[in-house]
Order: structure tokens, then C-alpha cells, then sequence
């Protein structure tokens, strides 16, 4: 017969066997929820995140067969043509791995991905083609830091630091690695009519002295050397604000750049004023601009490439990014045009290039999903779309050989090598100034409606909305 303190001591021992088997099971259980990481080997990982591409990384898995049948869903702005090329870029991978990457494009990305995600319905992956977006959902801790399975090291070997740097932001307690780059466009490009210029004598400048010696000695010969039009219905000034930010890139340093876009560094300041004075010299030169100052407020930007492309030419020069090609009159190819670095302006800030481009953030951590976004890191993954034209990988490993021609392929060479890389400075400030005050300031500076100062004031003012 038992007595009441074997009684007691029998509770507590069976108590705490219950209590063993509880913790034991839940130390055990594996799942694939959103806030559960997958258990990794010491062997598999390094200071920083695993070792993408070794043996028993989430993409070498993906492609033995682990996650088949698995969905990753992805949300971002690709549609109509460019939903077919990215759903053809990124087939291969599918049919190897199993994967079923479900995109889904919308034109109202911006203010639906705010929705989605606020109203916990994220998508696993969203492609940001506005950094500035993306800075809010990783300040609120929305974000999986990349460097949570992928390494620095090899982190380092894909991309250009420039481009580590960029995808670099505040995170609820400290610095994220927020996404990594996919799909870019190169900006800093002067294009000209490789044949006529070949004709007329000249000669590709490589510094912004013989830039301007170029375009003075083109309007001796009768002709305005550039062809500049900002016109864009409701976005009209966006090209001005692209030529500012190059003219920023070459004038003072990326620390600088960097505490513009993000407000720091006024428009009112002497550093922002002395480029737009530097742009002023070409722009405001009645002979330097086909059609005037006057006119570069009313003419297109897709319309402002052609004078470039009339025989004989009406004008010389025109600085746009690489989709540009997609405006020239038809009948075109590549022997037809060239392009060139926009030079440096002063020396010691060496040679930047100005990109826009998609870094693709993710939501949700599961083992499938951190294969696709390592299988994103490769230039692999772009390999069909470069194929097609209007791409430019930021991936050190793509190869040269899929650019479809000689100029996509140096503009490939020129990301990969500029010494320093910016995003698009206005699609990183906030909508109330890189689409609004800096758009209209510009045009009303460019337009003659205000003066300079008046101007920078005007942006400026957009940082308090």
C-alpha cells in the first residue's frame, strides 16, 4: 500500500517524464512555417550564411530534386512582354528542379505589395524595381536577411561590392542584406550614329574635357551636338533628374550621392548646385541642343534619339539608358549605333556608372524558397532574357557570350568594372520628391519658369510632404 509521500513522489516523477517527452517532441518537430529556419550543418555554413553552390546548399539540393513539386510564389511589376520573358527565364530551372515558381505581375505592384504584406498575406519573393520601397517593410523587420544562408564570400564573388552595398539597409536591429540584384540597365550611355560620326571625323571622347571640346567642335561644323527631351506626360523631368544624378556621381563622392538620395545632403547645398551648373553648360548653350532650350521641355523622351539617326544627321549625341534601342527608328541594327561611357568629370571619383534595376526581397523562409533566391544570384537565371536583348546582368558570372550583340556586351563590362555603381537616385527617395518636387523642378528650372536656386528650393520642399 502506497503511503501519501510515495504517493507524491510518484506525481512528480511522472510530471516530470511528461514534461522530458514534451520538450523532446517539440525539440524534434520540423516545420515548414514562415518563421522557422531550417536546420543547417556546421560543415554547410560560414560566418554569415551558408556556402551557396556547395554540396548541400538550398539550390544544390533544388536541383538533385529535394523540393519537387514545392511552390514558391512571387509577386512584382513584369507584365505583358516582360512576364513572358521572365516566365521563359526562368523555365529551365523548374523543369530541373521541380520547383513551381507561381508569378503573378501587376501594373499597381507599389500599392499592392504595401497591402499584401501589411495585411499578412506576403508573397515568398517581390520584386522591388524601387529600392526606396523596400526600405520600409526592412526597417519594420518584414524582410529575411539573405545573409541568414548565403555567404559573405560568395556573396562577394556574384556581385560587384557596389552592388552589396546598395542592398544593404536598416534593419529592425541592425543592417540587412535585403535581396540580391536580378535584371539592370546601365544609364550612363552617350549613344551616337556610328556611321556618320565615323564620316564626319570624330573621334569618342574619354574625359569630360574632350566631351566638351567634342560638342563645341560639332557646333563649329554647323550642327548641335545633343539631342535632349524630357517630355513624359505625367512623369515629364525624369530624364533631367537621370542627367543630375550622373553629373552628382562624377562631381563629389558616393558618400555624398548616397546622403543626397537619402535626404541628408539638400538640394540646396553648394555640392547639388555645382552639378546642375555642370549639366547648365551643355543644356542652356543655345548651340550645343537641337531645337534650343526651349525645346527640350515639349520633345519626348523616346522622340529625342531620332534627330541622332536623319541623314545627314540634324543632331549628334544623346545620353539615355540602354533600353533606349527600343525608340530608334526602324530598320536599325547594331552596326548602325554605338554608345559610350558619360566621362568623368573630376578624376579622383573615377569612373561611376548610374543604374536602375530589380532586387528581389524575400518573405518567407522556407528551404524552396531560399534555393529559388539563390538560383536568382546566378546569371544563369537570366541567361534567356540577356538572350533577347534590353538586359544587362549584374552577376559576375554570366556569360559574355549571350549578350546579343557587341554594344549590350561592353555594357555588361562597363557595370561589371565602373568603380563605383548608384541606383537611380529618385527611385530612391521617397515618391513626394524622386516622383514629384525633383520632376517638377527640374522641368521648371529647364523651362525657364524659375531660376536655379528657386529650383533646388522647390525640390527641397518635397522632403517635408
Amino acid at each position: 500500500m502506497y503511503t501519501r509521500k510515495t504517493k507524491n513522489a510518484l506525481t512528480v516523477f511522472i510530471l516530470m517524464l511528461v514534461l522530458a517527452m514534451a520538450i523532446t517532441a517539440c525539440g524534434g518537430k520540423n516545420t515548414n512555417n514562415t518563421t522557422n529556419k531550417p536546420t543547417e550543418k556546421p560543415s554547410d555554413t560560414t560566418e554569415g550564411g551558408t556556402n551557396a553552390g556547395a554540396g548541400d546548399s538550398a539550390l544544390a539540393q533544388a536541383l538533385k530534386g529535394d523540393f519537387k513539386g514545392k511552390k514558391v510564389t512571387m509577386f512584382g511589376p513584369f507584365t505583358d512582354a516582360d512576364e513572358v520573358k521572365f516566365n521563359e527565364s526562368i523555365k529551365a530551372f523548374e523543369e530541373k528542379s521541380g520547383i513551381d515558381i507561381a508569378y503573378e505581375g501587376s501594373k499597381e505592384f507599389e500599392a499592392t505589395i504595401s497591402v499584401r504584406v501589411n495585411g499578412g498575406n506576403a508573397p515568398d519573393i517581390a520584386d522591388f524595381p524601387q529600392p526606396g520601397l523596400l526600405k520600409g517593410f526592412v526597417g519594420s523587420g518584414k524582410v529575411v536577411d539573405v545573409k541568414s544562408f548565403l555567404s559573405d564570400e560568395y556573396l562577394k564573388k556574384q556581385y560587384n561590392q557596389s552592388w552589396l552595398d546598395m542592398a544593404t539597409m536598416k534593419g529592425a536591429s541592425g543592417d540587412v542584406m535585403s535581396g540580391v540584384w536580378a535584371r539592370s540597365s546601365v544609364k550612363s550611355l552617350v549613344w551616337y550614329n556610328k556611321k556618320a560620326f565615323a564620316e564626319a571625323g570624330y573621334t569618342v571622347p574619354k574625359t569630360w574635357t574632350e566631351l566638351m571640346a567634342l560638342t563645341d567642335q560639332i557646333a563649329k561644323d554647323g550642327d548641335p551636338a545633343w539631342s535632349i527631351g524630357i517630355e513624359s506626360g505625367t512623369a515629364t523631368g525624369w530624364p533631367a533628374t537621370d542627367w543630375l544624378e550622373d553629373i552628382m556621381l562624377r562631381t563629389t563622392t558616393p558618400e555624398n550621392y548616397d546622403k543626397w538620395v537619402s535626404g541628408e545632403l539638400p538640394f540646396t547645398d553648394p555640392v547639388v548646385k555645382k552639378a546642375a551648373e555642370k549639366m547648365a553648360e551643355i543644356w542652356f548653350n543655345e548651340d550645343y541642343v537641337y531645337g534650343g532650350k526651349k525645346s527640350i521641355a515639349t520633345t519626348s523622351f523616346g522622340d529625342a534619339v531620332k534627330p541622332l539617326f536623319d541623314n545627314p544627321p540634324k543632331a549628334w549625341l544623346h545620353r539615355q539608358a540602354g533600353f533606349i534601342t527600343s525608340f530608334f527608328p526602324e530598320g536599325l541594327t547594331a552596326d548602325d549605333y554605338d554608345w559610350f561611357p558619360m566621362p568623368a568629370i573630376d578624376e579622383q571619383y573615377g569612373q561611376p556608372a548610374l543604374i536602375s534595376g530589380d532586387i528581389y526581397a524575400m518573405f518567407n523562409d522556407r528551404p524552396e524558397v531560399r534555393a529559388v533566391m539563390e538560383y536568382f544570384t546566378t546569371g544563369e537565371s537570366l541567361k534567356a532574357w540577356i538572350q533577347t536583348g534590353g538586359v544587362t546582368a549584374p552577376m559576375n558570372d554570366a556569360d559574355p557570350s549571350w549578350y546579343p550583340n557587341d554594344q549590350e556586351r561592353r555594357m555588361a563590362e562597363f557595370v561589371k568594372t565602373a568603380d563605383t555603381i548608384r541606383f537611380d537616385g529618385s527611385d530612391l527617395m521617397p515618391g513626394a520628391v524622386g516622383a514629384g518636387t525633383f520632376w517638377k523642378g527640374m522641368t521648371d528650372w529647364v523651362s525657364g519658369t524659375v531660376d536655379l536656386d528657386t529650383a533646388l528650393k522647390e525640390i527641397q520642399s518635397g522632403w517635408k510632404k
